[in-house]
C-alpha cells in the first residue's frame, strides 16, 4: 500500500463565521470548492495532510464545527497545526473530545508532539514574528520563547523515534523578505532539518516569500492560495 503526506496551510474555512477572503484577490473566489475538488482527486484514504495553520476562522469549536465537518467528509487523515488566526483553539484534550463526541474521527494536532509516517517524522509549531509590536520584552516575546520551546519539543520527539528524517511545518514563515528568525533558523539547524513547510502569506505578502534551499535547508511556502488551493504531496 503507497501512503502519501500531503501539506497545506491557511483554508480558511469560515462555513459558519462569516469572514470573506476576496480581500486577498479574485484567486479566493470559490476556494471551498476548488479544495473540495483537488483534495477530492489528489487524496485517498490512506495518506495523511498535514494543516499548517488558520484552517478555521470559528471563534469557538462549535463555531468551526462545520469547517471541521467539511474537512471530516475529506478522503485521508488529517493533522492540524495551529495558525495565528485559529481562535477556536484551546487545549489538545479538549479538542480532541470535542471531535469525538461529534463523531469527528480522522482530524487529529499536531501540538508538542510529532507523526511518524512511514520513516520520516513530520514535526512543528506554530511560530512567531518578533515585529510590529511583538518585542521581545512584551506578550509577543512571550508567546514567541513558547513557540521555539514548543518546536524544540516537538523535534525531539521525532528524533527519539530514529526516523531517517525529521521534516518542520510552521505556519509562520521562519525566513521572510530579508526577516530571519535566527532563534527558529538554529534550532532547525542543531535537528538537521533539511525542509521546512510554512505558510500564513497571502495576496501581496506572497511576493516576499522566501523558497529553495537556503543555509542547507530547502524551504517552500503552503499557503492554500499559493498552492492554486491543491495540497502539496511531499511523501
Amino acid at each position: 500500500m503507497c501512503v502519501s503526506v500531503f501539506v497545506m496551510g491557511d483554508l480558511h474555512l469560515s462555513l459558519t463565521a462569516n469572514k470573506p477572503m476576496d480581500l486577498f484577490g479574485g484567486v479566493w473566489n470559490g476556494y471551498v470548492e476548488k479544495i473540495r475538488q483537488s483534495w477530492q482527486t489528489l487524496i485517498s484514504q490512506e495518506d495523511t495532510v498535514i494543516l499548517a495553520g488558520d484552517t478555521s476562522w470559528g471563534m469557538s469549536l462549535n463555531e468551526a464545527l462545520a469547517d471541521f465537518r467539511f474537512i471530516e467528509a475529506l478522503p485521508g487523515k488529517k493533522l492540524l497545526l495551529k495558525g495565528n488566526h485559529d481562535y477556536f483553539w484551546t487545549t489538545v484534550t479538549g479538542m480532541r473530545r470535542f471531535l469525538a463526541e461529534q463523531g469527528i474521527a480522522t482530524l487529529d494536532f499536531l501540538h508538542n508532539t510529532c507523526a511518524v509516517i512511514g520513516d520520516k517524522a513530520f514535526c512543528g509549531t506554530r511560530g512567531w514574528f518578533l515585529e510590529n509590536g511583538n518585542n521581545e520584552a512584551g506578550d509577543g516575546g512571550k508567546v514567541y520563547r513558547r513557540e521555539l520551546l514548543r518546536l524544540r519539543t516537538s523535534l525531539e520527539e521525532g528524533r527519539k523515534t530514529g526516523a531517517c528524517e525529521l521534516i518542520a511545518v510552521l505556519h509562520y514563515p521562519p525566513i521572510f523578505q530579508n526577516f530571519r528568525c535566527e532563534e527558529i533558523l538554529e534550532i532547525l539547524k542543531t535537528y538537521s532539518v533539511r525542509r521546512c513547510y510554512y505558510g500564513h502569506l497571502h495576496g501581496r505578502s506572497l511576493r516576499y516569500a522566501r523558497e529553495g534551499v537556503i543555509d542547507g535547508i530547502a524551504y517552500t511556502c503552503i499557503s492554500a492560495d499559493h498552492l492554486d488551493f491543491r495540497p502539496l504531496r511531499i511523501e
